[in-house]
């Protein structure tokens, strides 16, 4: 096909707008620390993820985070089309997944590998800062990964002079801080993934020796391993309405309330996974309804929802709240309630689940797997409340509600059991009531 000198110039014109760098820098003016994009002041309101973008925008924010470059030219192309920027991770790897940190060969391959991902990407409009690694400090002993990431900061330096470098710990602790200062000075911007202790940030951040800006680049709900748990063991999980509290509260107070030196934030998660469970940190289910906490993030950001989640405000099992440790007989038929509103007056439908205890539990985020339902003859009982026959097999469970208004948004709570064997006395007298009456539930 033969090209115009108008088709070319066009082609020249797009591809130059498509592929023209736009530059971000950090400033510290009199006592603020500012981020710059494109010489703009350029406050970071991110979801931690690169799903649900439109929501994103629509509630007022203006970036995401990714954790490695999988998939970072769809994901950059993507965000760049809706005016959002990416804070793209560039996955340092972890001594506690084998790797190490004394291999110098492996040590310089992962190096290089980076530097083509540096290359290929470091003038993308669309992107805003590189993350070098995400809490490569979580359970390590050697402390040569932070050489490594001086190494991967120093590369990007030399390459893109346009987009400032951070790096990622697990929580603020006074030797990493220690570490990084020493060990890696090509670090512009340092990054916490905090979640109940995010009001020690503000205050130890320049105890610790850190002057810089930093971002808060997870946060959002209690993590698992904070929480209360039961006398069996079992974390409790906030319900959506007190997880829009804590958002609520630590944006005013620990993100927006440092406005010297912190200059922005990724609510985590934007998107949903299994974590303990798979409601505990995703702001969406797997169809991509949108909690309350989606609403308390947009008000956090200016924005009043047109349509808000509903509100769950309590559930109880067997007349029992989550703290009063839950112990059922099994086969028995219990009861739960739910106490639900919505604002907007929308029709809600209410969905039950029972699942046992994850035992694939990880750290630092890795992938696990979902327990199945179980098959307990779990029934509507009225508008807000569920039947169900205790299971059989003793352990830990936990009992799963989801409501939903039809408009996109839901609301989630669970609340923990454990399941007891019966008493063999008990279950001979069961045994002669079954020859008596006919039960309405199907026995797991």
């Amino acid at each position: 096909m033969r090209l115009t000198a108008l088709t070319v110039a066009f082609l020249i014109s797009f591809l130059s707008a498509h592929t023209q760098v736009v530059k971000v820098e950090v400033k510290k003016e009199a006592d603020k620390w500012q981020m710059y994009r494109g010489g703009q002041p350029y406050f970071v309101k991110g979801g931690g993820g690169h799903v649900y973008l439109d929501k994103l925008l629509e509630i007022g924010g203006n970036s995401i985070r990714t954790w490695g470059a999988e998939n970072a030219q769809e994901i950059l192309d993507e965000a760049e089309s809706k005016g959002i920027t990416v804070m793209l991770g560039l996955w340092v790897q972890h001594e506690r997944h084998g790797f190490d940190y004394d291999n110098k060969l492996a040590v310089r391959k992962q190096l290089e590998g980076f530097r083509k991902v540096v290359e290929r990407f470091k003038d993308h409009p669309a992107l805003l800062m590189w993350g070098v690694g995400n809490e490569v400090d979580l359970n390590y002993s050697n402390t040569n990964v932070w050489d490594a990431v001086q190494d991967i900061a120093k590369m990007i330096h030399e390459i893109d002079p346009n987009h400032p470098t951070s790096t990622v710990t697990a929580g603020l602790d006074a030797k990493e801080v220690e570490l990084i200062l020493e060990k890696a000075p090509d670090i512009d911007i340092y990054c916490v993934n905090t979640y109940g202790d995010i009001g020690k940030v503000k205050g130890n951040i320049n105890k610790f020796g850190w002057n810089g800006p930093y971002m808060i680049t997870e946060w959002g709900v209690n993590g698992h391993w904070e929480s209360p748990n039961t006398e069996f063991g079992i974390p409790i999980e906030q319900t959506s309405k007190e997880k829009a509290a804590s958002f609520t509260t630590r944006y005013t107070e620990h993100i927006a309330g440092d406005p010297e030196f912190c200059i922005g934030s990724y609510a985590f998660l934007w998107g949903q996974k299994q974590e303990t469970t798979s409601t505990w940190y995703g702001l969406f289910t797997k169809d991509g309804e949108s909690s309350e906490a989606v609403d308390a993030i947009s008000r956090c950001w200016g924005n009043e929802p047109s349509n808000s989640a509903p509100t769950l405000e309590s559930i109880t099992l067997d007349g029992k709240k989550a703290s009063e440790n839950i112990y059922l007989t099994a086969q028995d038929v219990v009861s739960a309630q739910v106490a639900v509103t919505d604002k907007d007056g929308d029709r809600l439908s209410i969905r039950w689940a029972v699942r046992p205890e994850s035992t694939d539990k990880k750290s630092g985020g890795d992938a696990e797997g979902q327990p199945s339902m179980v098959n307990c003859g779990l029934k509507k009982s009225g508008k807000t409340g569920a039947k169900f026959r205790v299971p059989k097999r003793e352990g830990p469970y936990r009992l799963y509600v989801f409501v939903y208004d039809g408009k996109e948004h839901f609301a989630a709570a669970n609340i923990p059991f454990y399941a007891l064997p019966r008493p063999a006395q008990a279950e001979q007298a069961r045994t002669v009531e079954f020859k008596t009456r006919t039960l309405d539930l199907p026995i797991d």
